[in-house]
């Protein structure tokens, strides 16, 4: 993008390639089973262009793929550094992004080869900083603990004298997690079983918080961790598995998810990357972050922010709502990667509009993912029978097509929540006795 170009003529050009509404809005996106839009140039920008740019001809992944999982690496391997300050609270760099694709068709695991081969070598630490097989919220806290200091029993002749704090573990130096689960659906199963920790942790983690589980003995804790999570799964297990506990609590809504399908067929594969030249840009663009301290918006890049702060944190109700919930905070963490591929000390325009079409596609892939279900089963199935009945069905047959099976409470909490978020609403008719509320799909 030329960054010489106007500001006005920036916008212009964001809002007529992109679609994205810079207005305040409340009213819900229009949701579809269809694939998501593919990813416009304004997120092809920098080096993670670049690396897309230069794949793509060579690999049947889906640019998107190879485009996110570069910036959850970009973003790890970096550390705690870059960040930006909203209050007294610092937000790092560190993104969750599941890849949603079918299984051996979507070339999920070929896009992340792909793009690891490309850090290998930049950090041989950050190498040995990759791991899969979660299973417990403690499990990932010792991979990124804090020394561990304990009581220890001094003894004279056998006998317990005293008890003296020591250190009994030493702990990581290094706390920076890329945790990459290829079976995703077991993760979110297990962190479904009862009293497993796993969700809780999770979410700590993205938010960059102290880690730590609340028991009768001592435990090990993580002050400071930088967690990075890269997730691939199906978007039939998807469904089967995220439960309406995870989208309620915040867990989903933490992960950037994508879709992913073949983009090309290539029957002998496609050939080997010489990442000689991009590999150095790399390695100074990381040397750049782990420098940085806080990376601001641009007097110029501020203004267009508070159009699109007001845009993205618009309510929206339903399943896709609950999903896209954290939208302000994901394309914040985007820009400030753009800035800092860019070993920019601003977020400028263009970072911000990358940050923003990308998050575009991840909106979009949720639709594809998710369609119009609001997350509520029985809203769902009133919504499936105004869309089947143009002339409205009143409160007394929307209950009788339940066959009274379910409580008056909550048919009525149903309606309400479809009511707020704009798909269906009531109007009174005069009946010569009590009035009768019909209700109608918009």
């Amino acid at each position: 993008m030329n960054v010489a170009r106007s500001l006005d003529q920036l916008q212009r050009d964001f809002v007529r390639d992109l679609s994205f509404d810079l207005a305040p809005t409340t009213t819900p996106a229009p949701t579809s089973s269809s694939w998501p839009k593919p990813l416009g140039k304004a997120a092809l920008i920098g080096l993670v262009g670049e690396v897309v740019e230069k794949i793509d001809p060579t690999t049947e992944s889906d640019p998107a793929a190879i485009l996110f999982q570069f910036l959850a690496m970009f973003g790890n391997l970096i550390g705690r550094t870059g960040h930006w300050t909203v209050e007294e609270t610092r937000h790092f760099c560190n993104l969750f992004v599941a890849v949603v694709g079918d299984t051996a068709k979507g070339r999920k695991g070929t896009s992340y080869d792909r793009v690891l081969s490309l850090f290998r070598g930049i950090d041989d630490a950050w190498d040995k900083r990759i791991q899969s097989g979660l299973s417990s919220g403690e499990g990932l806290i010792w991979f990124v603990r804090d020394p561990i200091i304990e009581p220890v029993p001094i003894k004279d002749n056998g006998r317990i004298v005293r008890y003296e704090e020591m250190e009994t573990d030493p702990g990581e130096t290094d706390k920076r997690a890329l945790i990459v689960e290829s079976e995703f659906a077991r993760v979110l199963g297990v962190a479904e079983r009862q009293g497993n920790t796993l969700s809780p942790i999770i979410r700590d983690a993205w938010d960059g918080k102290r880690l730590g589980t609340m028991t009768k003995t001592k435990a090990a804790k993580s002050t400071d961790p930088h967690v990075s999570i890269i997730a691939h799964i199906t978007s039939d297990e998807l469904m089967r598995a995220l439960t309406d506990t995870a989208i309620a609590n915040g867990f989903a809504n933490r992960f950037l998810f994508i879709c992913a399908r073949r983009s090309k067929v290539l029957p002998f594969g496609g050939s080997v990357v010489d990442w000689t030249e991009i590999r150095d840009r790399l390695r100074s663009a990381v040397e750049f972050a782990r420098r940085a301290g806080e990376i601001p918006m641009d007097a110029e890049t501020r203004d267009i922010w508070v159009n699109a702060y007001t845009a993205l944190s618009a309510g929206i109700g339903g399943l896709y709502g609950s999903i896209t919930a954290r939208s302000e905070a994901h394309v914040r963490r985007l820009a400030c990667l753009y800035a800092l591929l860019d070993q920019s000390a601003y977020v400028r325009t263009e970072h911000l509009f990358a940050g923003l079409e990308a998050w575009r596609y991840c909106e979009d892939s949720c639709r594809s993912i998710f369609g119009e279900t609001l997350g509520d089963p029985t809203a769902d199935e009133i919504m499936a029978l105004l869309q089947k009945n143009p002339d409205g069905m009143t409160r007394t047959e929307i209950m009788q097509h339940f066959q009274r099976h379910k409580k008056s409470e909550e048919i009525e909490r149903a309606l309400r929540t479809i009511q707020r978020i704009g798909k269906a609403n009531s109007v009174k008719q005069e009946t010569g006795g009590r009035p009768t509320e019909r209700w109608s799909a918009l």
